[in-house]
């Protein structure tokens, strides 16, 4: 059995579905209970918290393969990984897979969540993706009222990578063997910049939609409404003036997937009624 946390986000639902599809027994783990269409009918739910470790016990009876996301929540309240590896390994867990992020290879954002799971005993792989096509879902109220995406650093282009080739990679490396001590990461078939985004969206719409600018300061005022003050600084300081590293296209997605990965402009087109 495989068990997946955030099982109801952006990588976690798609996640389950292919596992699923793929014929594995799977336990889906989240804080809320899923809506009817988010799971499919032979995947179990468990209801928890990774801050709750605990709470993860009943979930991990039998499981072999463990999918570990954590929240923003979960990192800003100093959440503890170690006890949560500790109840996995307990429960018999021999492979962990980790969503981890680019940003802990440039030393942008802090390993311990990588270091953490290096050092329990139990096989582990590390993915880490680029930004997610996703997150310019965060532009789809502005898209739908002014049609204007507002965002910092308009023309530095990086190589977002679509949820779902995320999930397809994590599938992959659950299910076979060969990916142990491996780090992987995880980008999209091209850098793409804000500007080149909005563009995207405006022909996924058929309709103009302008791209504005925003200083630092004006994105950082917004995004600490949600992320904690520490990551809003790496996090701008990646998009701004991002090393060559998080400029180049990886090779690890192609690898892991068998084929090209999603390009910004077919994601745009899959959710062109988000910015309707």
């Amino acid at each position: 059995m495989i068990v997946v946390t955030g099982a109801t986000g952006r990588v976690g639902r798609p996640l389950v579905r292919a596992l699923a599809d793929a014929g594995e027994r799977v336990t889906a783990v989240s804080r809320r209970a899923p809506a009817p269409a988010d799971l499919p009918p032979a995947v179990r739910h468990h209801r928890a918290d990774l801050a709750e470790p605990a709470a993860l016990g009943p979930a991990l009876e039998g499981a072999s393969a463990l999918f570990l996301l954590t929240s923003g929540e979960f990192l800003g309240a100093g959440g503890d990984l170690g006890a949560v590896m500790d109840v996995a390994v307990a429960a018999g867990v021999r492979r962990v897979v980790l969503l981890s992020s680019q940003g802990v290879g440039t030393g942008h954002h802090p390993s311990a969540l990588e270091d953490t799971v290096q050092a329990a005993e139990a096989e582990w792989t590390i993915l880490r993706p680029s930004g997610f096509h996703s997150n310019a879902l965060q532009w789809a109220e502005s898209v739908r009222a002014r049609r204007t995406v507002e965002a910092p650093f308009a023309d530095v282009a990086l190589p977002t990578v679509d949820p779902l080739d995320i999930a397809g990679a994590a599938a992959v490396t659950l299910r076979e063997p060969g990916h142990a001590g491996r780090t992987y990461d995880l980008t999209g078939p091209a850098p793409v910049s804000p500007r080149e985004q909005t563009e995207a969206i405006e022909a996924a719409l058929g309709e103009p939609v302008r791209c504005v600018e925003l200083t630092r300061a004006q994105a950082r005022d917004r995004m600490t409404r949600f992320m904690p003050e520490p990551v809003v600084e790496s996090t701008l300081d990646m998009l701004g003036s991002p090393p060559e590293a998080l400029r180049r296209v990886s090779a690890d997605t192609e690898h892991l997937l068998g084929r090209c990965p999603y390009a910004f402009a077919d994601w745009a087109a899959r959710h062109a009624d988000a910015f309707k």
